[in-house]
């Protein structure tokens, strides 16, 4: 098939943008993601694929957990800043604000809410590795905007590998 059809077709999949955040000791990070879906009501279990020479894939395989952290729809210069390994300074990871949750890995206090997941399964599938994260706490900072998603942004990401991924 025709790698530029495949992408064209694949960019057409809504997909929300979310900073995961992951940990592994001291050592943190946050990461724009665009695969991110709920796959179980009970447990309720989040899975998120990501890219096997991520840093945020050796610090989730790691750590044993990550962060999903939903941001508004208005504010979407922050995943740019996040399309590469984050510099943690004392509690912030590119200078935005974080904690660690119930699990450790970092939460953002900017987003409009988020999710804290303890890692139940790990599926290699290629280029990604797909993390299936048991919900063990969550938040809402924000019920009044609306989540990012990749259509906010003149973002792409999917399809077949191209220059710059």
């Amino acid at each position: 098939m025709d790698p530029e059809l495949i992408n064209k077709v694949t960019w057409k999949i809504p997909n929300a943008l979310a900073l995961i955040g992951s940990a592994s000791g001291e050592e943190w990070n946050g990461m724009t993601a665009s695969w991110v879906t709920q796959v179980s009501m009970e447990p309720v279990l989040i899975g998120v694929g990501v890219d096997n020479t991520a840093v945020t894939h050796r610090l989730i395989s790691e750590g044993g957990s990550f962060t999903v952290n939903l941001w508004p729809s208005d504010d979407t210069r922050v995943f740019v800043k996040f399309s590469k390994p984050a510099t943690r300074e004392d509690a912030t990871l590119n200078g935005r604000p974080v904690r660690p949750g119930v699990t450790g890995a970092p939460i953002f206090e900017e987003s409009l809410a988020w999710m804290d997941c303890s890692v139940r399964h790990s599926i290699d599938l290629g280029t990604h590795t797909f993390f299936v994260g048991e919900l063990v706490d969550a938040g809402v900072n924000d019920d009044e905007r609306q989540a990012a998603s990749m259509s906010d942004t003149r973002m792409k990401y999917g399809g077949v590998r191209r220059g710059g991924h």
